[in-house]
């Protein structure tokens, strides 16, 4: 069967439930626990190819070369938007030290880069408008790179956020739709800087999944220490169409800051497949930020099958019968011995151990802040977890 074909009969398969999960291998009190492998801290400010290494909002492993891709969420400000490759020896003794192996700058369709926000010019089309990128995928049938970027919302801009498809060499392909209600309006839509954090490939890279770091405008505030919130996961297929949406129940911010007055923020940064063959399984990281408590960062599985489709709900804030995704604790960062628990943003399945144990690998977004850290971690995850 032709890459053309498959996709509408695998897509109905998957979304019609076909395919069923897999109920766990042992009890909650029999289950291994999830261990740190080993972390890996990159030096701040570090220059490689004429750039500064460093915001590092996603990660994903290429088995076409054994390492790593990786987004840098640099508005082209220090440098223009662009990714890295690299690689990061892990065993089941532990992890090597990270070699940059390549950089390239996400190109707009006119084959330049991507400009400064300073420098947007709002009379271009939206896809050569400044960008905010936030995670990259490896396309599991081309080796292609699908990238996801926020777009801007301020009293005076509004630029749509965008999930697209570049070349290994960063070369515009196209732009995928997205839903309406995730587009920038005055009154609704996604709040700043809270829009599209992750996307994963599922069914066999047949779909693409995508959330919103936050609520949107229309479905209620956000959470608080007190009250969590609905976001937003996107299912569509990988040439486009989209198929469906679901309520994901985010936690309440897990600390007020201190000062009370201060920054706080707290959201999903990243989605990732459990497996392939089951389109409705995703582990989900909410990383948060409490301006004088620090950082807490939790990772969760999630199983869509049963929740209402809200695709066509215009606000979760009014919806009385809708039936949010199934979610599952599975970490909190700060029970795995790091050394320290920075602004973690990215996850992606790593290799498999000798033990049958999947290595799940995470990485931390800088900011390009001297008082935090680029850091590379490295899990192994027991079969029975998922």
């Amino acid at each position: 069967m032709s890459p053309r074909v498959l996709p509408t009969v695998l897509t109905a398969a998957l979304i019609g439930g076909i395919l069923a999960a897999t109920p766990a291998s042992a009890t909650e009190s029999h289950q291994r626990p999830i261990r740190l492998l080993g972390e890996r801290i990159v030096p701040n400010a570090l220059q490689f190819q004429g750039t500064t290494v460093g915001g590092l909002s996603s990660i994903d492993y290429d088995p076409r070369t054994g390492g790593y891709a990786l987004i840098c969420d640099d508005r082209s400000a220090i440098n223009p938007a662009r990714f890295y490759t690299a690689t990061f020896p892990v065993s089941a003794s532990g992890v090597g030290d990270v070699t940059f192996t390549g950089t390239k700058p996400l190109l707009r369709p006119d084959g330049t880069p991507y400009p400064p926000l300073s420098q947007n010019d709002p009379a271009k089309p939206q896809n050569e408008q400044t960008i905010d990128p936030e995670e990259l995928r490896v396309d599991p049938w081309t080796g292609d790179y699908y990238w996801s970027q926020e777009g801007e919302r301020t009293a005076t801009t509004l630029i749509d956020p965008s999930i697209r498809e570049a070349r290994r060499d960063g070369k515009y392909v196209r732009d995928l739709p997205i839903p309406a209600n995730e587009k920038m309006t005055p009154t609704a839509g996604p709040r700043q800087n809270l829009v599209l954090e992750g996307i994963t490939f599922a069914g066999f890279g047949s779909l693409l999944a995508s959330e919103v770091e936050g609520p949107l405008l229309q479905d209620g505030p956000e959470p608080t220490t007190t009250t969590g919130s609905l976001s937003r996961i996107t299912l569509q297929s990988r040439f486009g169409p989209v198929l469906a949406q679901y309520a994901y129940p985010q936690e309440p911010l897990f600390a007020a800051p201190v000062p009370s007055t201060a920054f706080a923020t707290t959201g999903v940064s990243s989605m990732l497949a459990v497996d392939q063959a089951d389109p409705s399984k995703f582990l989900m990281m909410e990383r948060s930020f409490s301006t004088g408590v620090g950082n807490k960062v939790r990772v969760y599985e999630i199983d869509t099958t049963g929740a209402t489709n809200v695709l066509n709900v215009k606000s979760l804030a009014d919806a009385k019968h809708v039936k949010p995704v199934k979610k599952r604790f599975l970490f909190d960062a700060a029970d795995l011995g790091l050394s320290t628990v920075d602004n973690l943003e990215g996850m992606t399945w790593g290799p498999k151990l000798p033990n049958g144990e999947r290595s799940l690998i995470l990485v931390s977004d800088n900011n390009f802040s001297p008082t935090q850290v680029t850091q590379f971690v490295a899990l192994a995850v027991p079969s029975e977890r998922l």
